[in-house]
């Protein structure tokens, strides 16, 4: 890409990136930082993606009105929670103010042949959301199988997914175009309003445009906005403001 093509995917980038915090070692005062470094001098980012525990915080930082939406993680980063628990877990996370749960599906039970897992645990998650929307996080780099990322796809969306995402970020594998290919035929081909979030190792405005084809090639050239596609990335930004403020573009190697 050209300097002027560049700047485009990293404008485009900048409005869709839901930025993330989800180290195990977060504290406060770095959720204080992530919400500042979200109000960006080029724009706001779509979102923050945080644990629960920073929702409530994060709400009174940004305010009742602000653009940028407020993600948190459920079931998160195992997949292995009871259901009662995540429900329990969605809930409060509502009510302290997230926009969006990010769920981690039932991988392993999935794995092992349990399709109905995952259409009990999206289905009931849902329907604890209330006006947040639902993303549901597939772990693709463990499921590894075509097979298998294209049934999650499919079983996601039919109970009720507002968006199927990668990865959580914390596993060896995570967005990969392979799994992202798979995920976006699956959403075509549901013929539902369902958006997209590749999460995890993405950590440049290069990386990103290639994301960002694929959606453009798969779901047509208006498809792709910030109710449709996000990132999942904590390094893209800083390559994303470097790009647009004509800055050396640097590389940042991240889980997230």
């Amino acid at each position: 890409m050209n300097n002027q093509e560049l700047r485009a995917v990293a404008s485009r980038a900048l409005s869709l990136l839901d930025l993330t915090n989800l180290k195990d070692d977060c504290t406060p005062d770095q959720i204080v930082t992530l919400c500042a470094r979200a109000q960006s001098a080029f724009g706001p980012t779509a979102a923050i993606c945080i644990w629960p525990r920073f929702v409530m915080q994060a709400r009174t930082l940004l305010g009742p009105d602000s653009p940028i939406r407020i993600a948190t993680v459920v079931n998160f980063p195992s997949g292995g929670m009871k259901t009662e628990d995540v429900l329990a877990e969605t809930r409060d996370a509502v009510a302290d103010g997230a926009d969006d749960i990010d769920l981690v599906i039932p991988y392993r039970a999935l794995a092992k042949g349990d399709a109905q897992a995952v259409t009990d645990m999206v289905s009931a998650v849902k329907g604890a959301c209330g006006p947040a929307i639902l993303k549901t996080i597939l772990e693709t780099g463990e499921l590894k199988d075509i097979s298998l990322i294209r049934r999650a796809s499919d079983l996601s969306i039919a109970a009720g997914a507002d968006f199927i995402k990668t990865s959580t970020g914390k596993v060896g594998v995570n967005a990969t175009l392979e799994a992202a290919d798979i995920m976006l035929q699956a959403i075509r081909d549901s013929r539902r309003k369902v958006g997209f979030k590749p999460a995890g190792g993405i950590s440049t405005v290069a990386d990103a445009g290639h994301y960002l084809r694929l959606a453009d090639t798969i779901m047509g050239e208006d498809w792709v906005m910030p109710s449709t596609f996000r990132f999942g990335a904590s390094g893209l930004l800083d390559d994303i403001l470097a790009v647009l403020s004509g800055a050396q573009s640097p590389t940042v190697a991240s889980g997230y």
